[in-house]
């Protein structure tokens, strides 16, 4: 089955501690509806942006690690899932629930098959 990321986009400032009961709950219940119907094979939060390490190759093949994020951006992907889904339409409709959910914008991108 195609599988789906399913990315939260959070501001460049946001605070996880802002993050109410409601809010917990709702996403909780998204993600135990997700495990019920099989679509969820994946799912984690990540760390705020400042705390990223980059790593980019320089002439003469030496690699350099970088702190923080690789590209400068107002928003940030805060958490993601990855769905198996039949088709981009139902995996949208997991993204509009999370969309909901989280309060926040949701990007829905297709895996491309790896042979």
């Amino acid at each position: 089955m195609p599988q789906y990321l399913v990315a939260i986009h959070h501001p460049e400032n946001y605070d996880p501690s802002l993050e109410d009961e409601a809010m917990i709950h709702d996403i909780d219940a998204l993600n135990e509806e997700m495990i019920a119907a099989g679509a969820r094979f994946f799912a984690g939060g990540l760390e705020s942006p400042d705390k990223a390490k980059s790593l980019r190759k320089q002439s003469g093949g030496q690699v350099v690690v970088i702190d923080g994020p690789y590209a400068e951006a107002k928003e940030h992907v805060g958490g993601f899932w990855i769905l198996e889904a039949a088709d981009m339409n139902e995996a949208l409709a997991w993204g509009r629930k999370a969309v909901i959910a989280c309060r926040a914008p949701v990007e829905v991108r297709a895996f491309l098959p790896y042979n």
